[in-house]
């Protein structure tokens, strides 16, 4: 078989044979140099006393140095197998260490750029492989996009039809209800449209007054009525600053929507940022918390969609969070009511 030396076996064989081979050559001439020769036949006596001059075959060898023992051959192997073993193993993982770079990129952002495609056969292969698949992504998600996009642009033109002929019914109760129920859906229509575009937007790092964005959304709801509050301090972080505001902007509302009112919390440390979105309604039992992340979970009671919404406004809190390498968890407030803790990393993974 044709030895490949642009493949990771033929790199890695390569590195280990000539290691071997040096090491080799090295005790060869250090035992041959320094060896001893071997013992002379009696009947060459003669030539040791001096009377007779000595054979080639038993010419005196250069004296032999302190370290002249096997000892420096052995290490010298020793240490070069190491090297060979560690180049060997870097060979290995180097393009697996980029692959997963490469996935973590494209896990945060779609339109990261492609992999650079070189080094050894394999990791070219699984270079191009994973750009395909980069690219087959983004077209899907462009292609669910203009899909949903369009169904929403063409369901509207019949819902408006529908309002206006709302008017012609006679029936009040029966008026109002079909309103609502045309509002539930242009509302969902809007929701699923906003929670596409957060998923497939994508905006650059940059540090950012989290204390002054909280103030601001803060004074933004008392001007129109609502109940907010704002207390503590931070320093400034790195952030994607719409994702941040959208996280915010949705627990606030989710708050002010069951409870009507709200307390934005800040503490700060030197590993994380903690914003807690504080209210005392109705709350949500521990065994329904996880479950009002996912896309129009409804639930049953005080915090359903009769009180508004369509049921995506936690699930895009939590993953404009996650954009952001944060977390975002649901906890009981201290004598009734439910937290929104978003924590935010100092050192982000994608900085």
């Amino acid at each position: 078989m044709r030895m490949r030396f642009d493949t990771l076996f033929g790199r890695l064989f390569g590195v280990l044979l000539v290691a071997i081979v040096l090491a080799h050559l090295l005790a060869f001439f250090w035992f041959h140099h320094y060896g001893p020769p071997p013992a002379p036949p009696s009947r060459f006596s003669a030539e040791l006393d001096g009377t007779r001059p000595p054979h080639p075959r038993f010419e005196p060898r250069p004296p032999r140095p302190w370290f002249g023992g096997p000892l420096v051959p052995l290490t010298f192997q020793f240490i070069s197998l190491i090297i060979a073993a560690w180049y060997g193993a870097k060979l290995l993982s180097r393009p697996i260490q980029r692959l997963s770079a490469a996935a973590e990129r494209l896990s945060e952002n779609l339109d990261s750029p492609p992999l650079d495609e070189s080094g050894p056969r394999e990791a070219r292969q699984a270079a191009h492989t994973f750009n395909l698949m980069q690219q087959r992504i983004r077209q899907q998600v462009q292609q669910r996009g203009r899909m949903l996009g369009a169904v929403s642009h063409d369901l509207r033109t019949p819902l408006s039809r529908l309002k206006l002929r709302l008017e012609q019914i006679d029936d009040h109760k029966l008026q109002g209800q079909m309103r609502q129920d045309l509002d539930d859906m242009i509302g969902m229509l809007d929701a699923t449209l906003s929670y596409l575009h957060e998923q497939r937007t994508s905006e650059a790092w940059q540090l950012m007054d989290v204390q002054a964005l909280v103030e601001s959304l803060s004074e933004n709801a008392q001007d129109q009525g609502a109940d907010v509050q704002a207390q503590g301090h931070c320093a400034p972080l790195h952030v994607q600053p719409m994702a941040l505001r959208s996280c915010l902007n949705n627990l606030l509302d989710n708050a002010l929507r069951y409870a009507g009112y709200a307390l934005i919390s800040l503490e700060d440390n030197r590993e994380q940022l903690l914003i807690r979105v504080i209210d005392h309604g109705p709350g949500i039992a521990a065994d329904k918390r996880e479950a009002v992340f996912e896309p129009f979970y409804r639930l049953e009671g005080s915090r359903n969609r009769n009180s508004g919404g369509v049921g995506l406004g936690m699930t895009i809190a939590r993953e404009a969070a996650q954009r952001m390498g944060g977390q975002l968890s649901l906890e009981e407030t201290p004598g009734g009511g439910l937290t929104a803790v978003v924590r935010l990393s100092r050192t982000p993974a994608s900085l």
